[in-house]
């Protein structure tokens, strides 16, 4: 593992913190600005439409700056804004400073991505956006519960000044590690040139993938909670260890989906994906029963998050001659995906279904994702598609 990877880790871990703390601090953000709770949920609403908007824009008008200097950049607004949100007297201004770090969140993980691949052989591209997205399920593990920790100590505002912390720091692990000229080749072409590549059914199917998956994850990990405590019947003091299991589960997940993406990309996606639709109907069957429900959501963790190397690999691959715009959008996909899988559980809930049908959108949903990967691969084989040539040896 190397440093420059390291250092991108880093970034993405604080990325992923500044994200996820909030929903463990929301109480006392709300009570300290004067709001009501679902008020203050609105902070995790506009940092995820920030993301899905922000995130491909930026990307698109920051084309010309070289990797490094883009990723120094997005750093220093990343600190700026958790200044902002620290500093910040009303929800206007916080929500503001929200939405200016969740705007360079959406950039940093495709241009993060962009470079991490760059940096190693063919071989080891999987591996190295997996390193990536672990910044993400670490961050569940550590920084959001250290950030809350912190936050319950020190009030919520200490909160933001430690994730601007850690942000100073992978910023200069950064600026230290990564080399001046790692992936330093700027797109050249027009807009129009970065929005043609999406048209390309691979990088349609794979966003379409990310989308799918993300709906059916969410529309039960929304609501794990109540679903723990009144279909499982676990006490709410376990729920927090619960939750680290699928954690663990997840980050495990991570790097054995990039394993499988740098050997067999595509059979091993749909695998992946066939696996997400087998556990979520074991879920619905198991989840009356609390041991095994509590070894299953580790499976369960392991499994939803091993698609995610596979799926960035396979958008980069085929975005590699204008990969700005379509790597910045892979964020935008996840995003898209919670959203509407927050909104569709709980209208199942409110319908009477109950948390205890949730798993089987889940099932839906992956499967669905499964069968568009399957399609999207018989038509590369079938018309012998082949990927375009990297950016470094494109020919202007």
């Amino acid at each position: 593992m190397s440093l420059p990877l390291v250092a991108l880790f880093l970034a993405a871990f604080a990325f992923g913190t500044a994200e996820f703390v909030i929903a463990g601090i929301l109480p006392d953000v709300a009570a300290g600005l004067d709001v009501s709770i679902p008020v203050a949920g609105y902070l995790i609403s506009g940092y995820a439409i920030g993301i899905a908007i922000g995130g491909p824009l930026l990307a698109v008008a920051t084309k010309k700056m070289t990797r490094k200097a883009l990723i120094l950049l997005l750093g220093s607004i990343f600190i700026l804004g958790q200044v902002f949100c620290a500093l910040a007297p009303n929800f206007e201004l916080l929500m503001l400073a929200r939405v200016l770090v969740s705007v360079v969140h959406g950039t940093y993980f495709g241009i993060a991505a962009i470079v991490a691949v760059s940096s190693v052989s063919p071989d080891k591209r999987g591996f190295a956006v997996a390193l990536i997205l672990s910044g993400l399920t670490v961050s569940n593990i550590l920084g959001v519960p250290g950030g809350t920790a912190i936050g319950n100590a020190f009030g919520w505002r200490a909160t933001f000044w430690a994730v601007g912390i850690i942000g100073l720091l992978a910023t200069l692990a950064v600026a230290f590690f990564l080399p001046r000229n790692a992936a330093s080749e700027t797109t050249s072409g027009s807009f129009m040139r970065e929005f043609k590549v999406l048209g390309r059914q691979q990088i349609v199917a794979s966003l379409f993938i990310v989308i799918l998956v993300m709906i059916g994850q969410y529309s039960l990990f929304t609501y794990i909670t109540p679903l723990l405590t009144n279909v499982t019947g676990i006490e709410t003091g376990v729920i927090p260890w619960v939750l680290l299991l699928y954690g663990v589960g997840s980050t495990i997940g991570v790097f054995i989906g990039g394993r499988l993406a740098d050997w067999k990309l595509m059979p091993s996606l749909v695998v992946i994906l066939a696996l997400q639709a087998v556990m979520f109907v074991t879920i619905y069957f198991v989840s009356p029963y609390p041991i095994v429900m509590a070894i299953v959501t580790i499976l369960w963790g392991g499994v939803n998050f091993a698609f995610g190397s596979p799926v960035q690999s396979r958008v980069l691959t085929w975005a590699a001659d204008a990969p700005n715009l379509a790597s910045a959008l892979i964020p935008t996909g996840f995003n898209i995906g919670i959203a509407i899988g927050a909104v569709l559980g709980a209208n199942v809930i409110d319908s009477g279904l109950g948390y205890a049908f949730l798993p089987l959108i889940g099932g839906m949903s992956s499967a669905l994702a499964a069968a568009v990967a399957i399609g999207s691969g018989l038509w590369d084989r079938s018309t012998g598609a082949l990927p375009p040539t990297p950016i470094a040896a494109a020919a202007e």
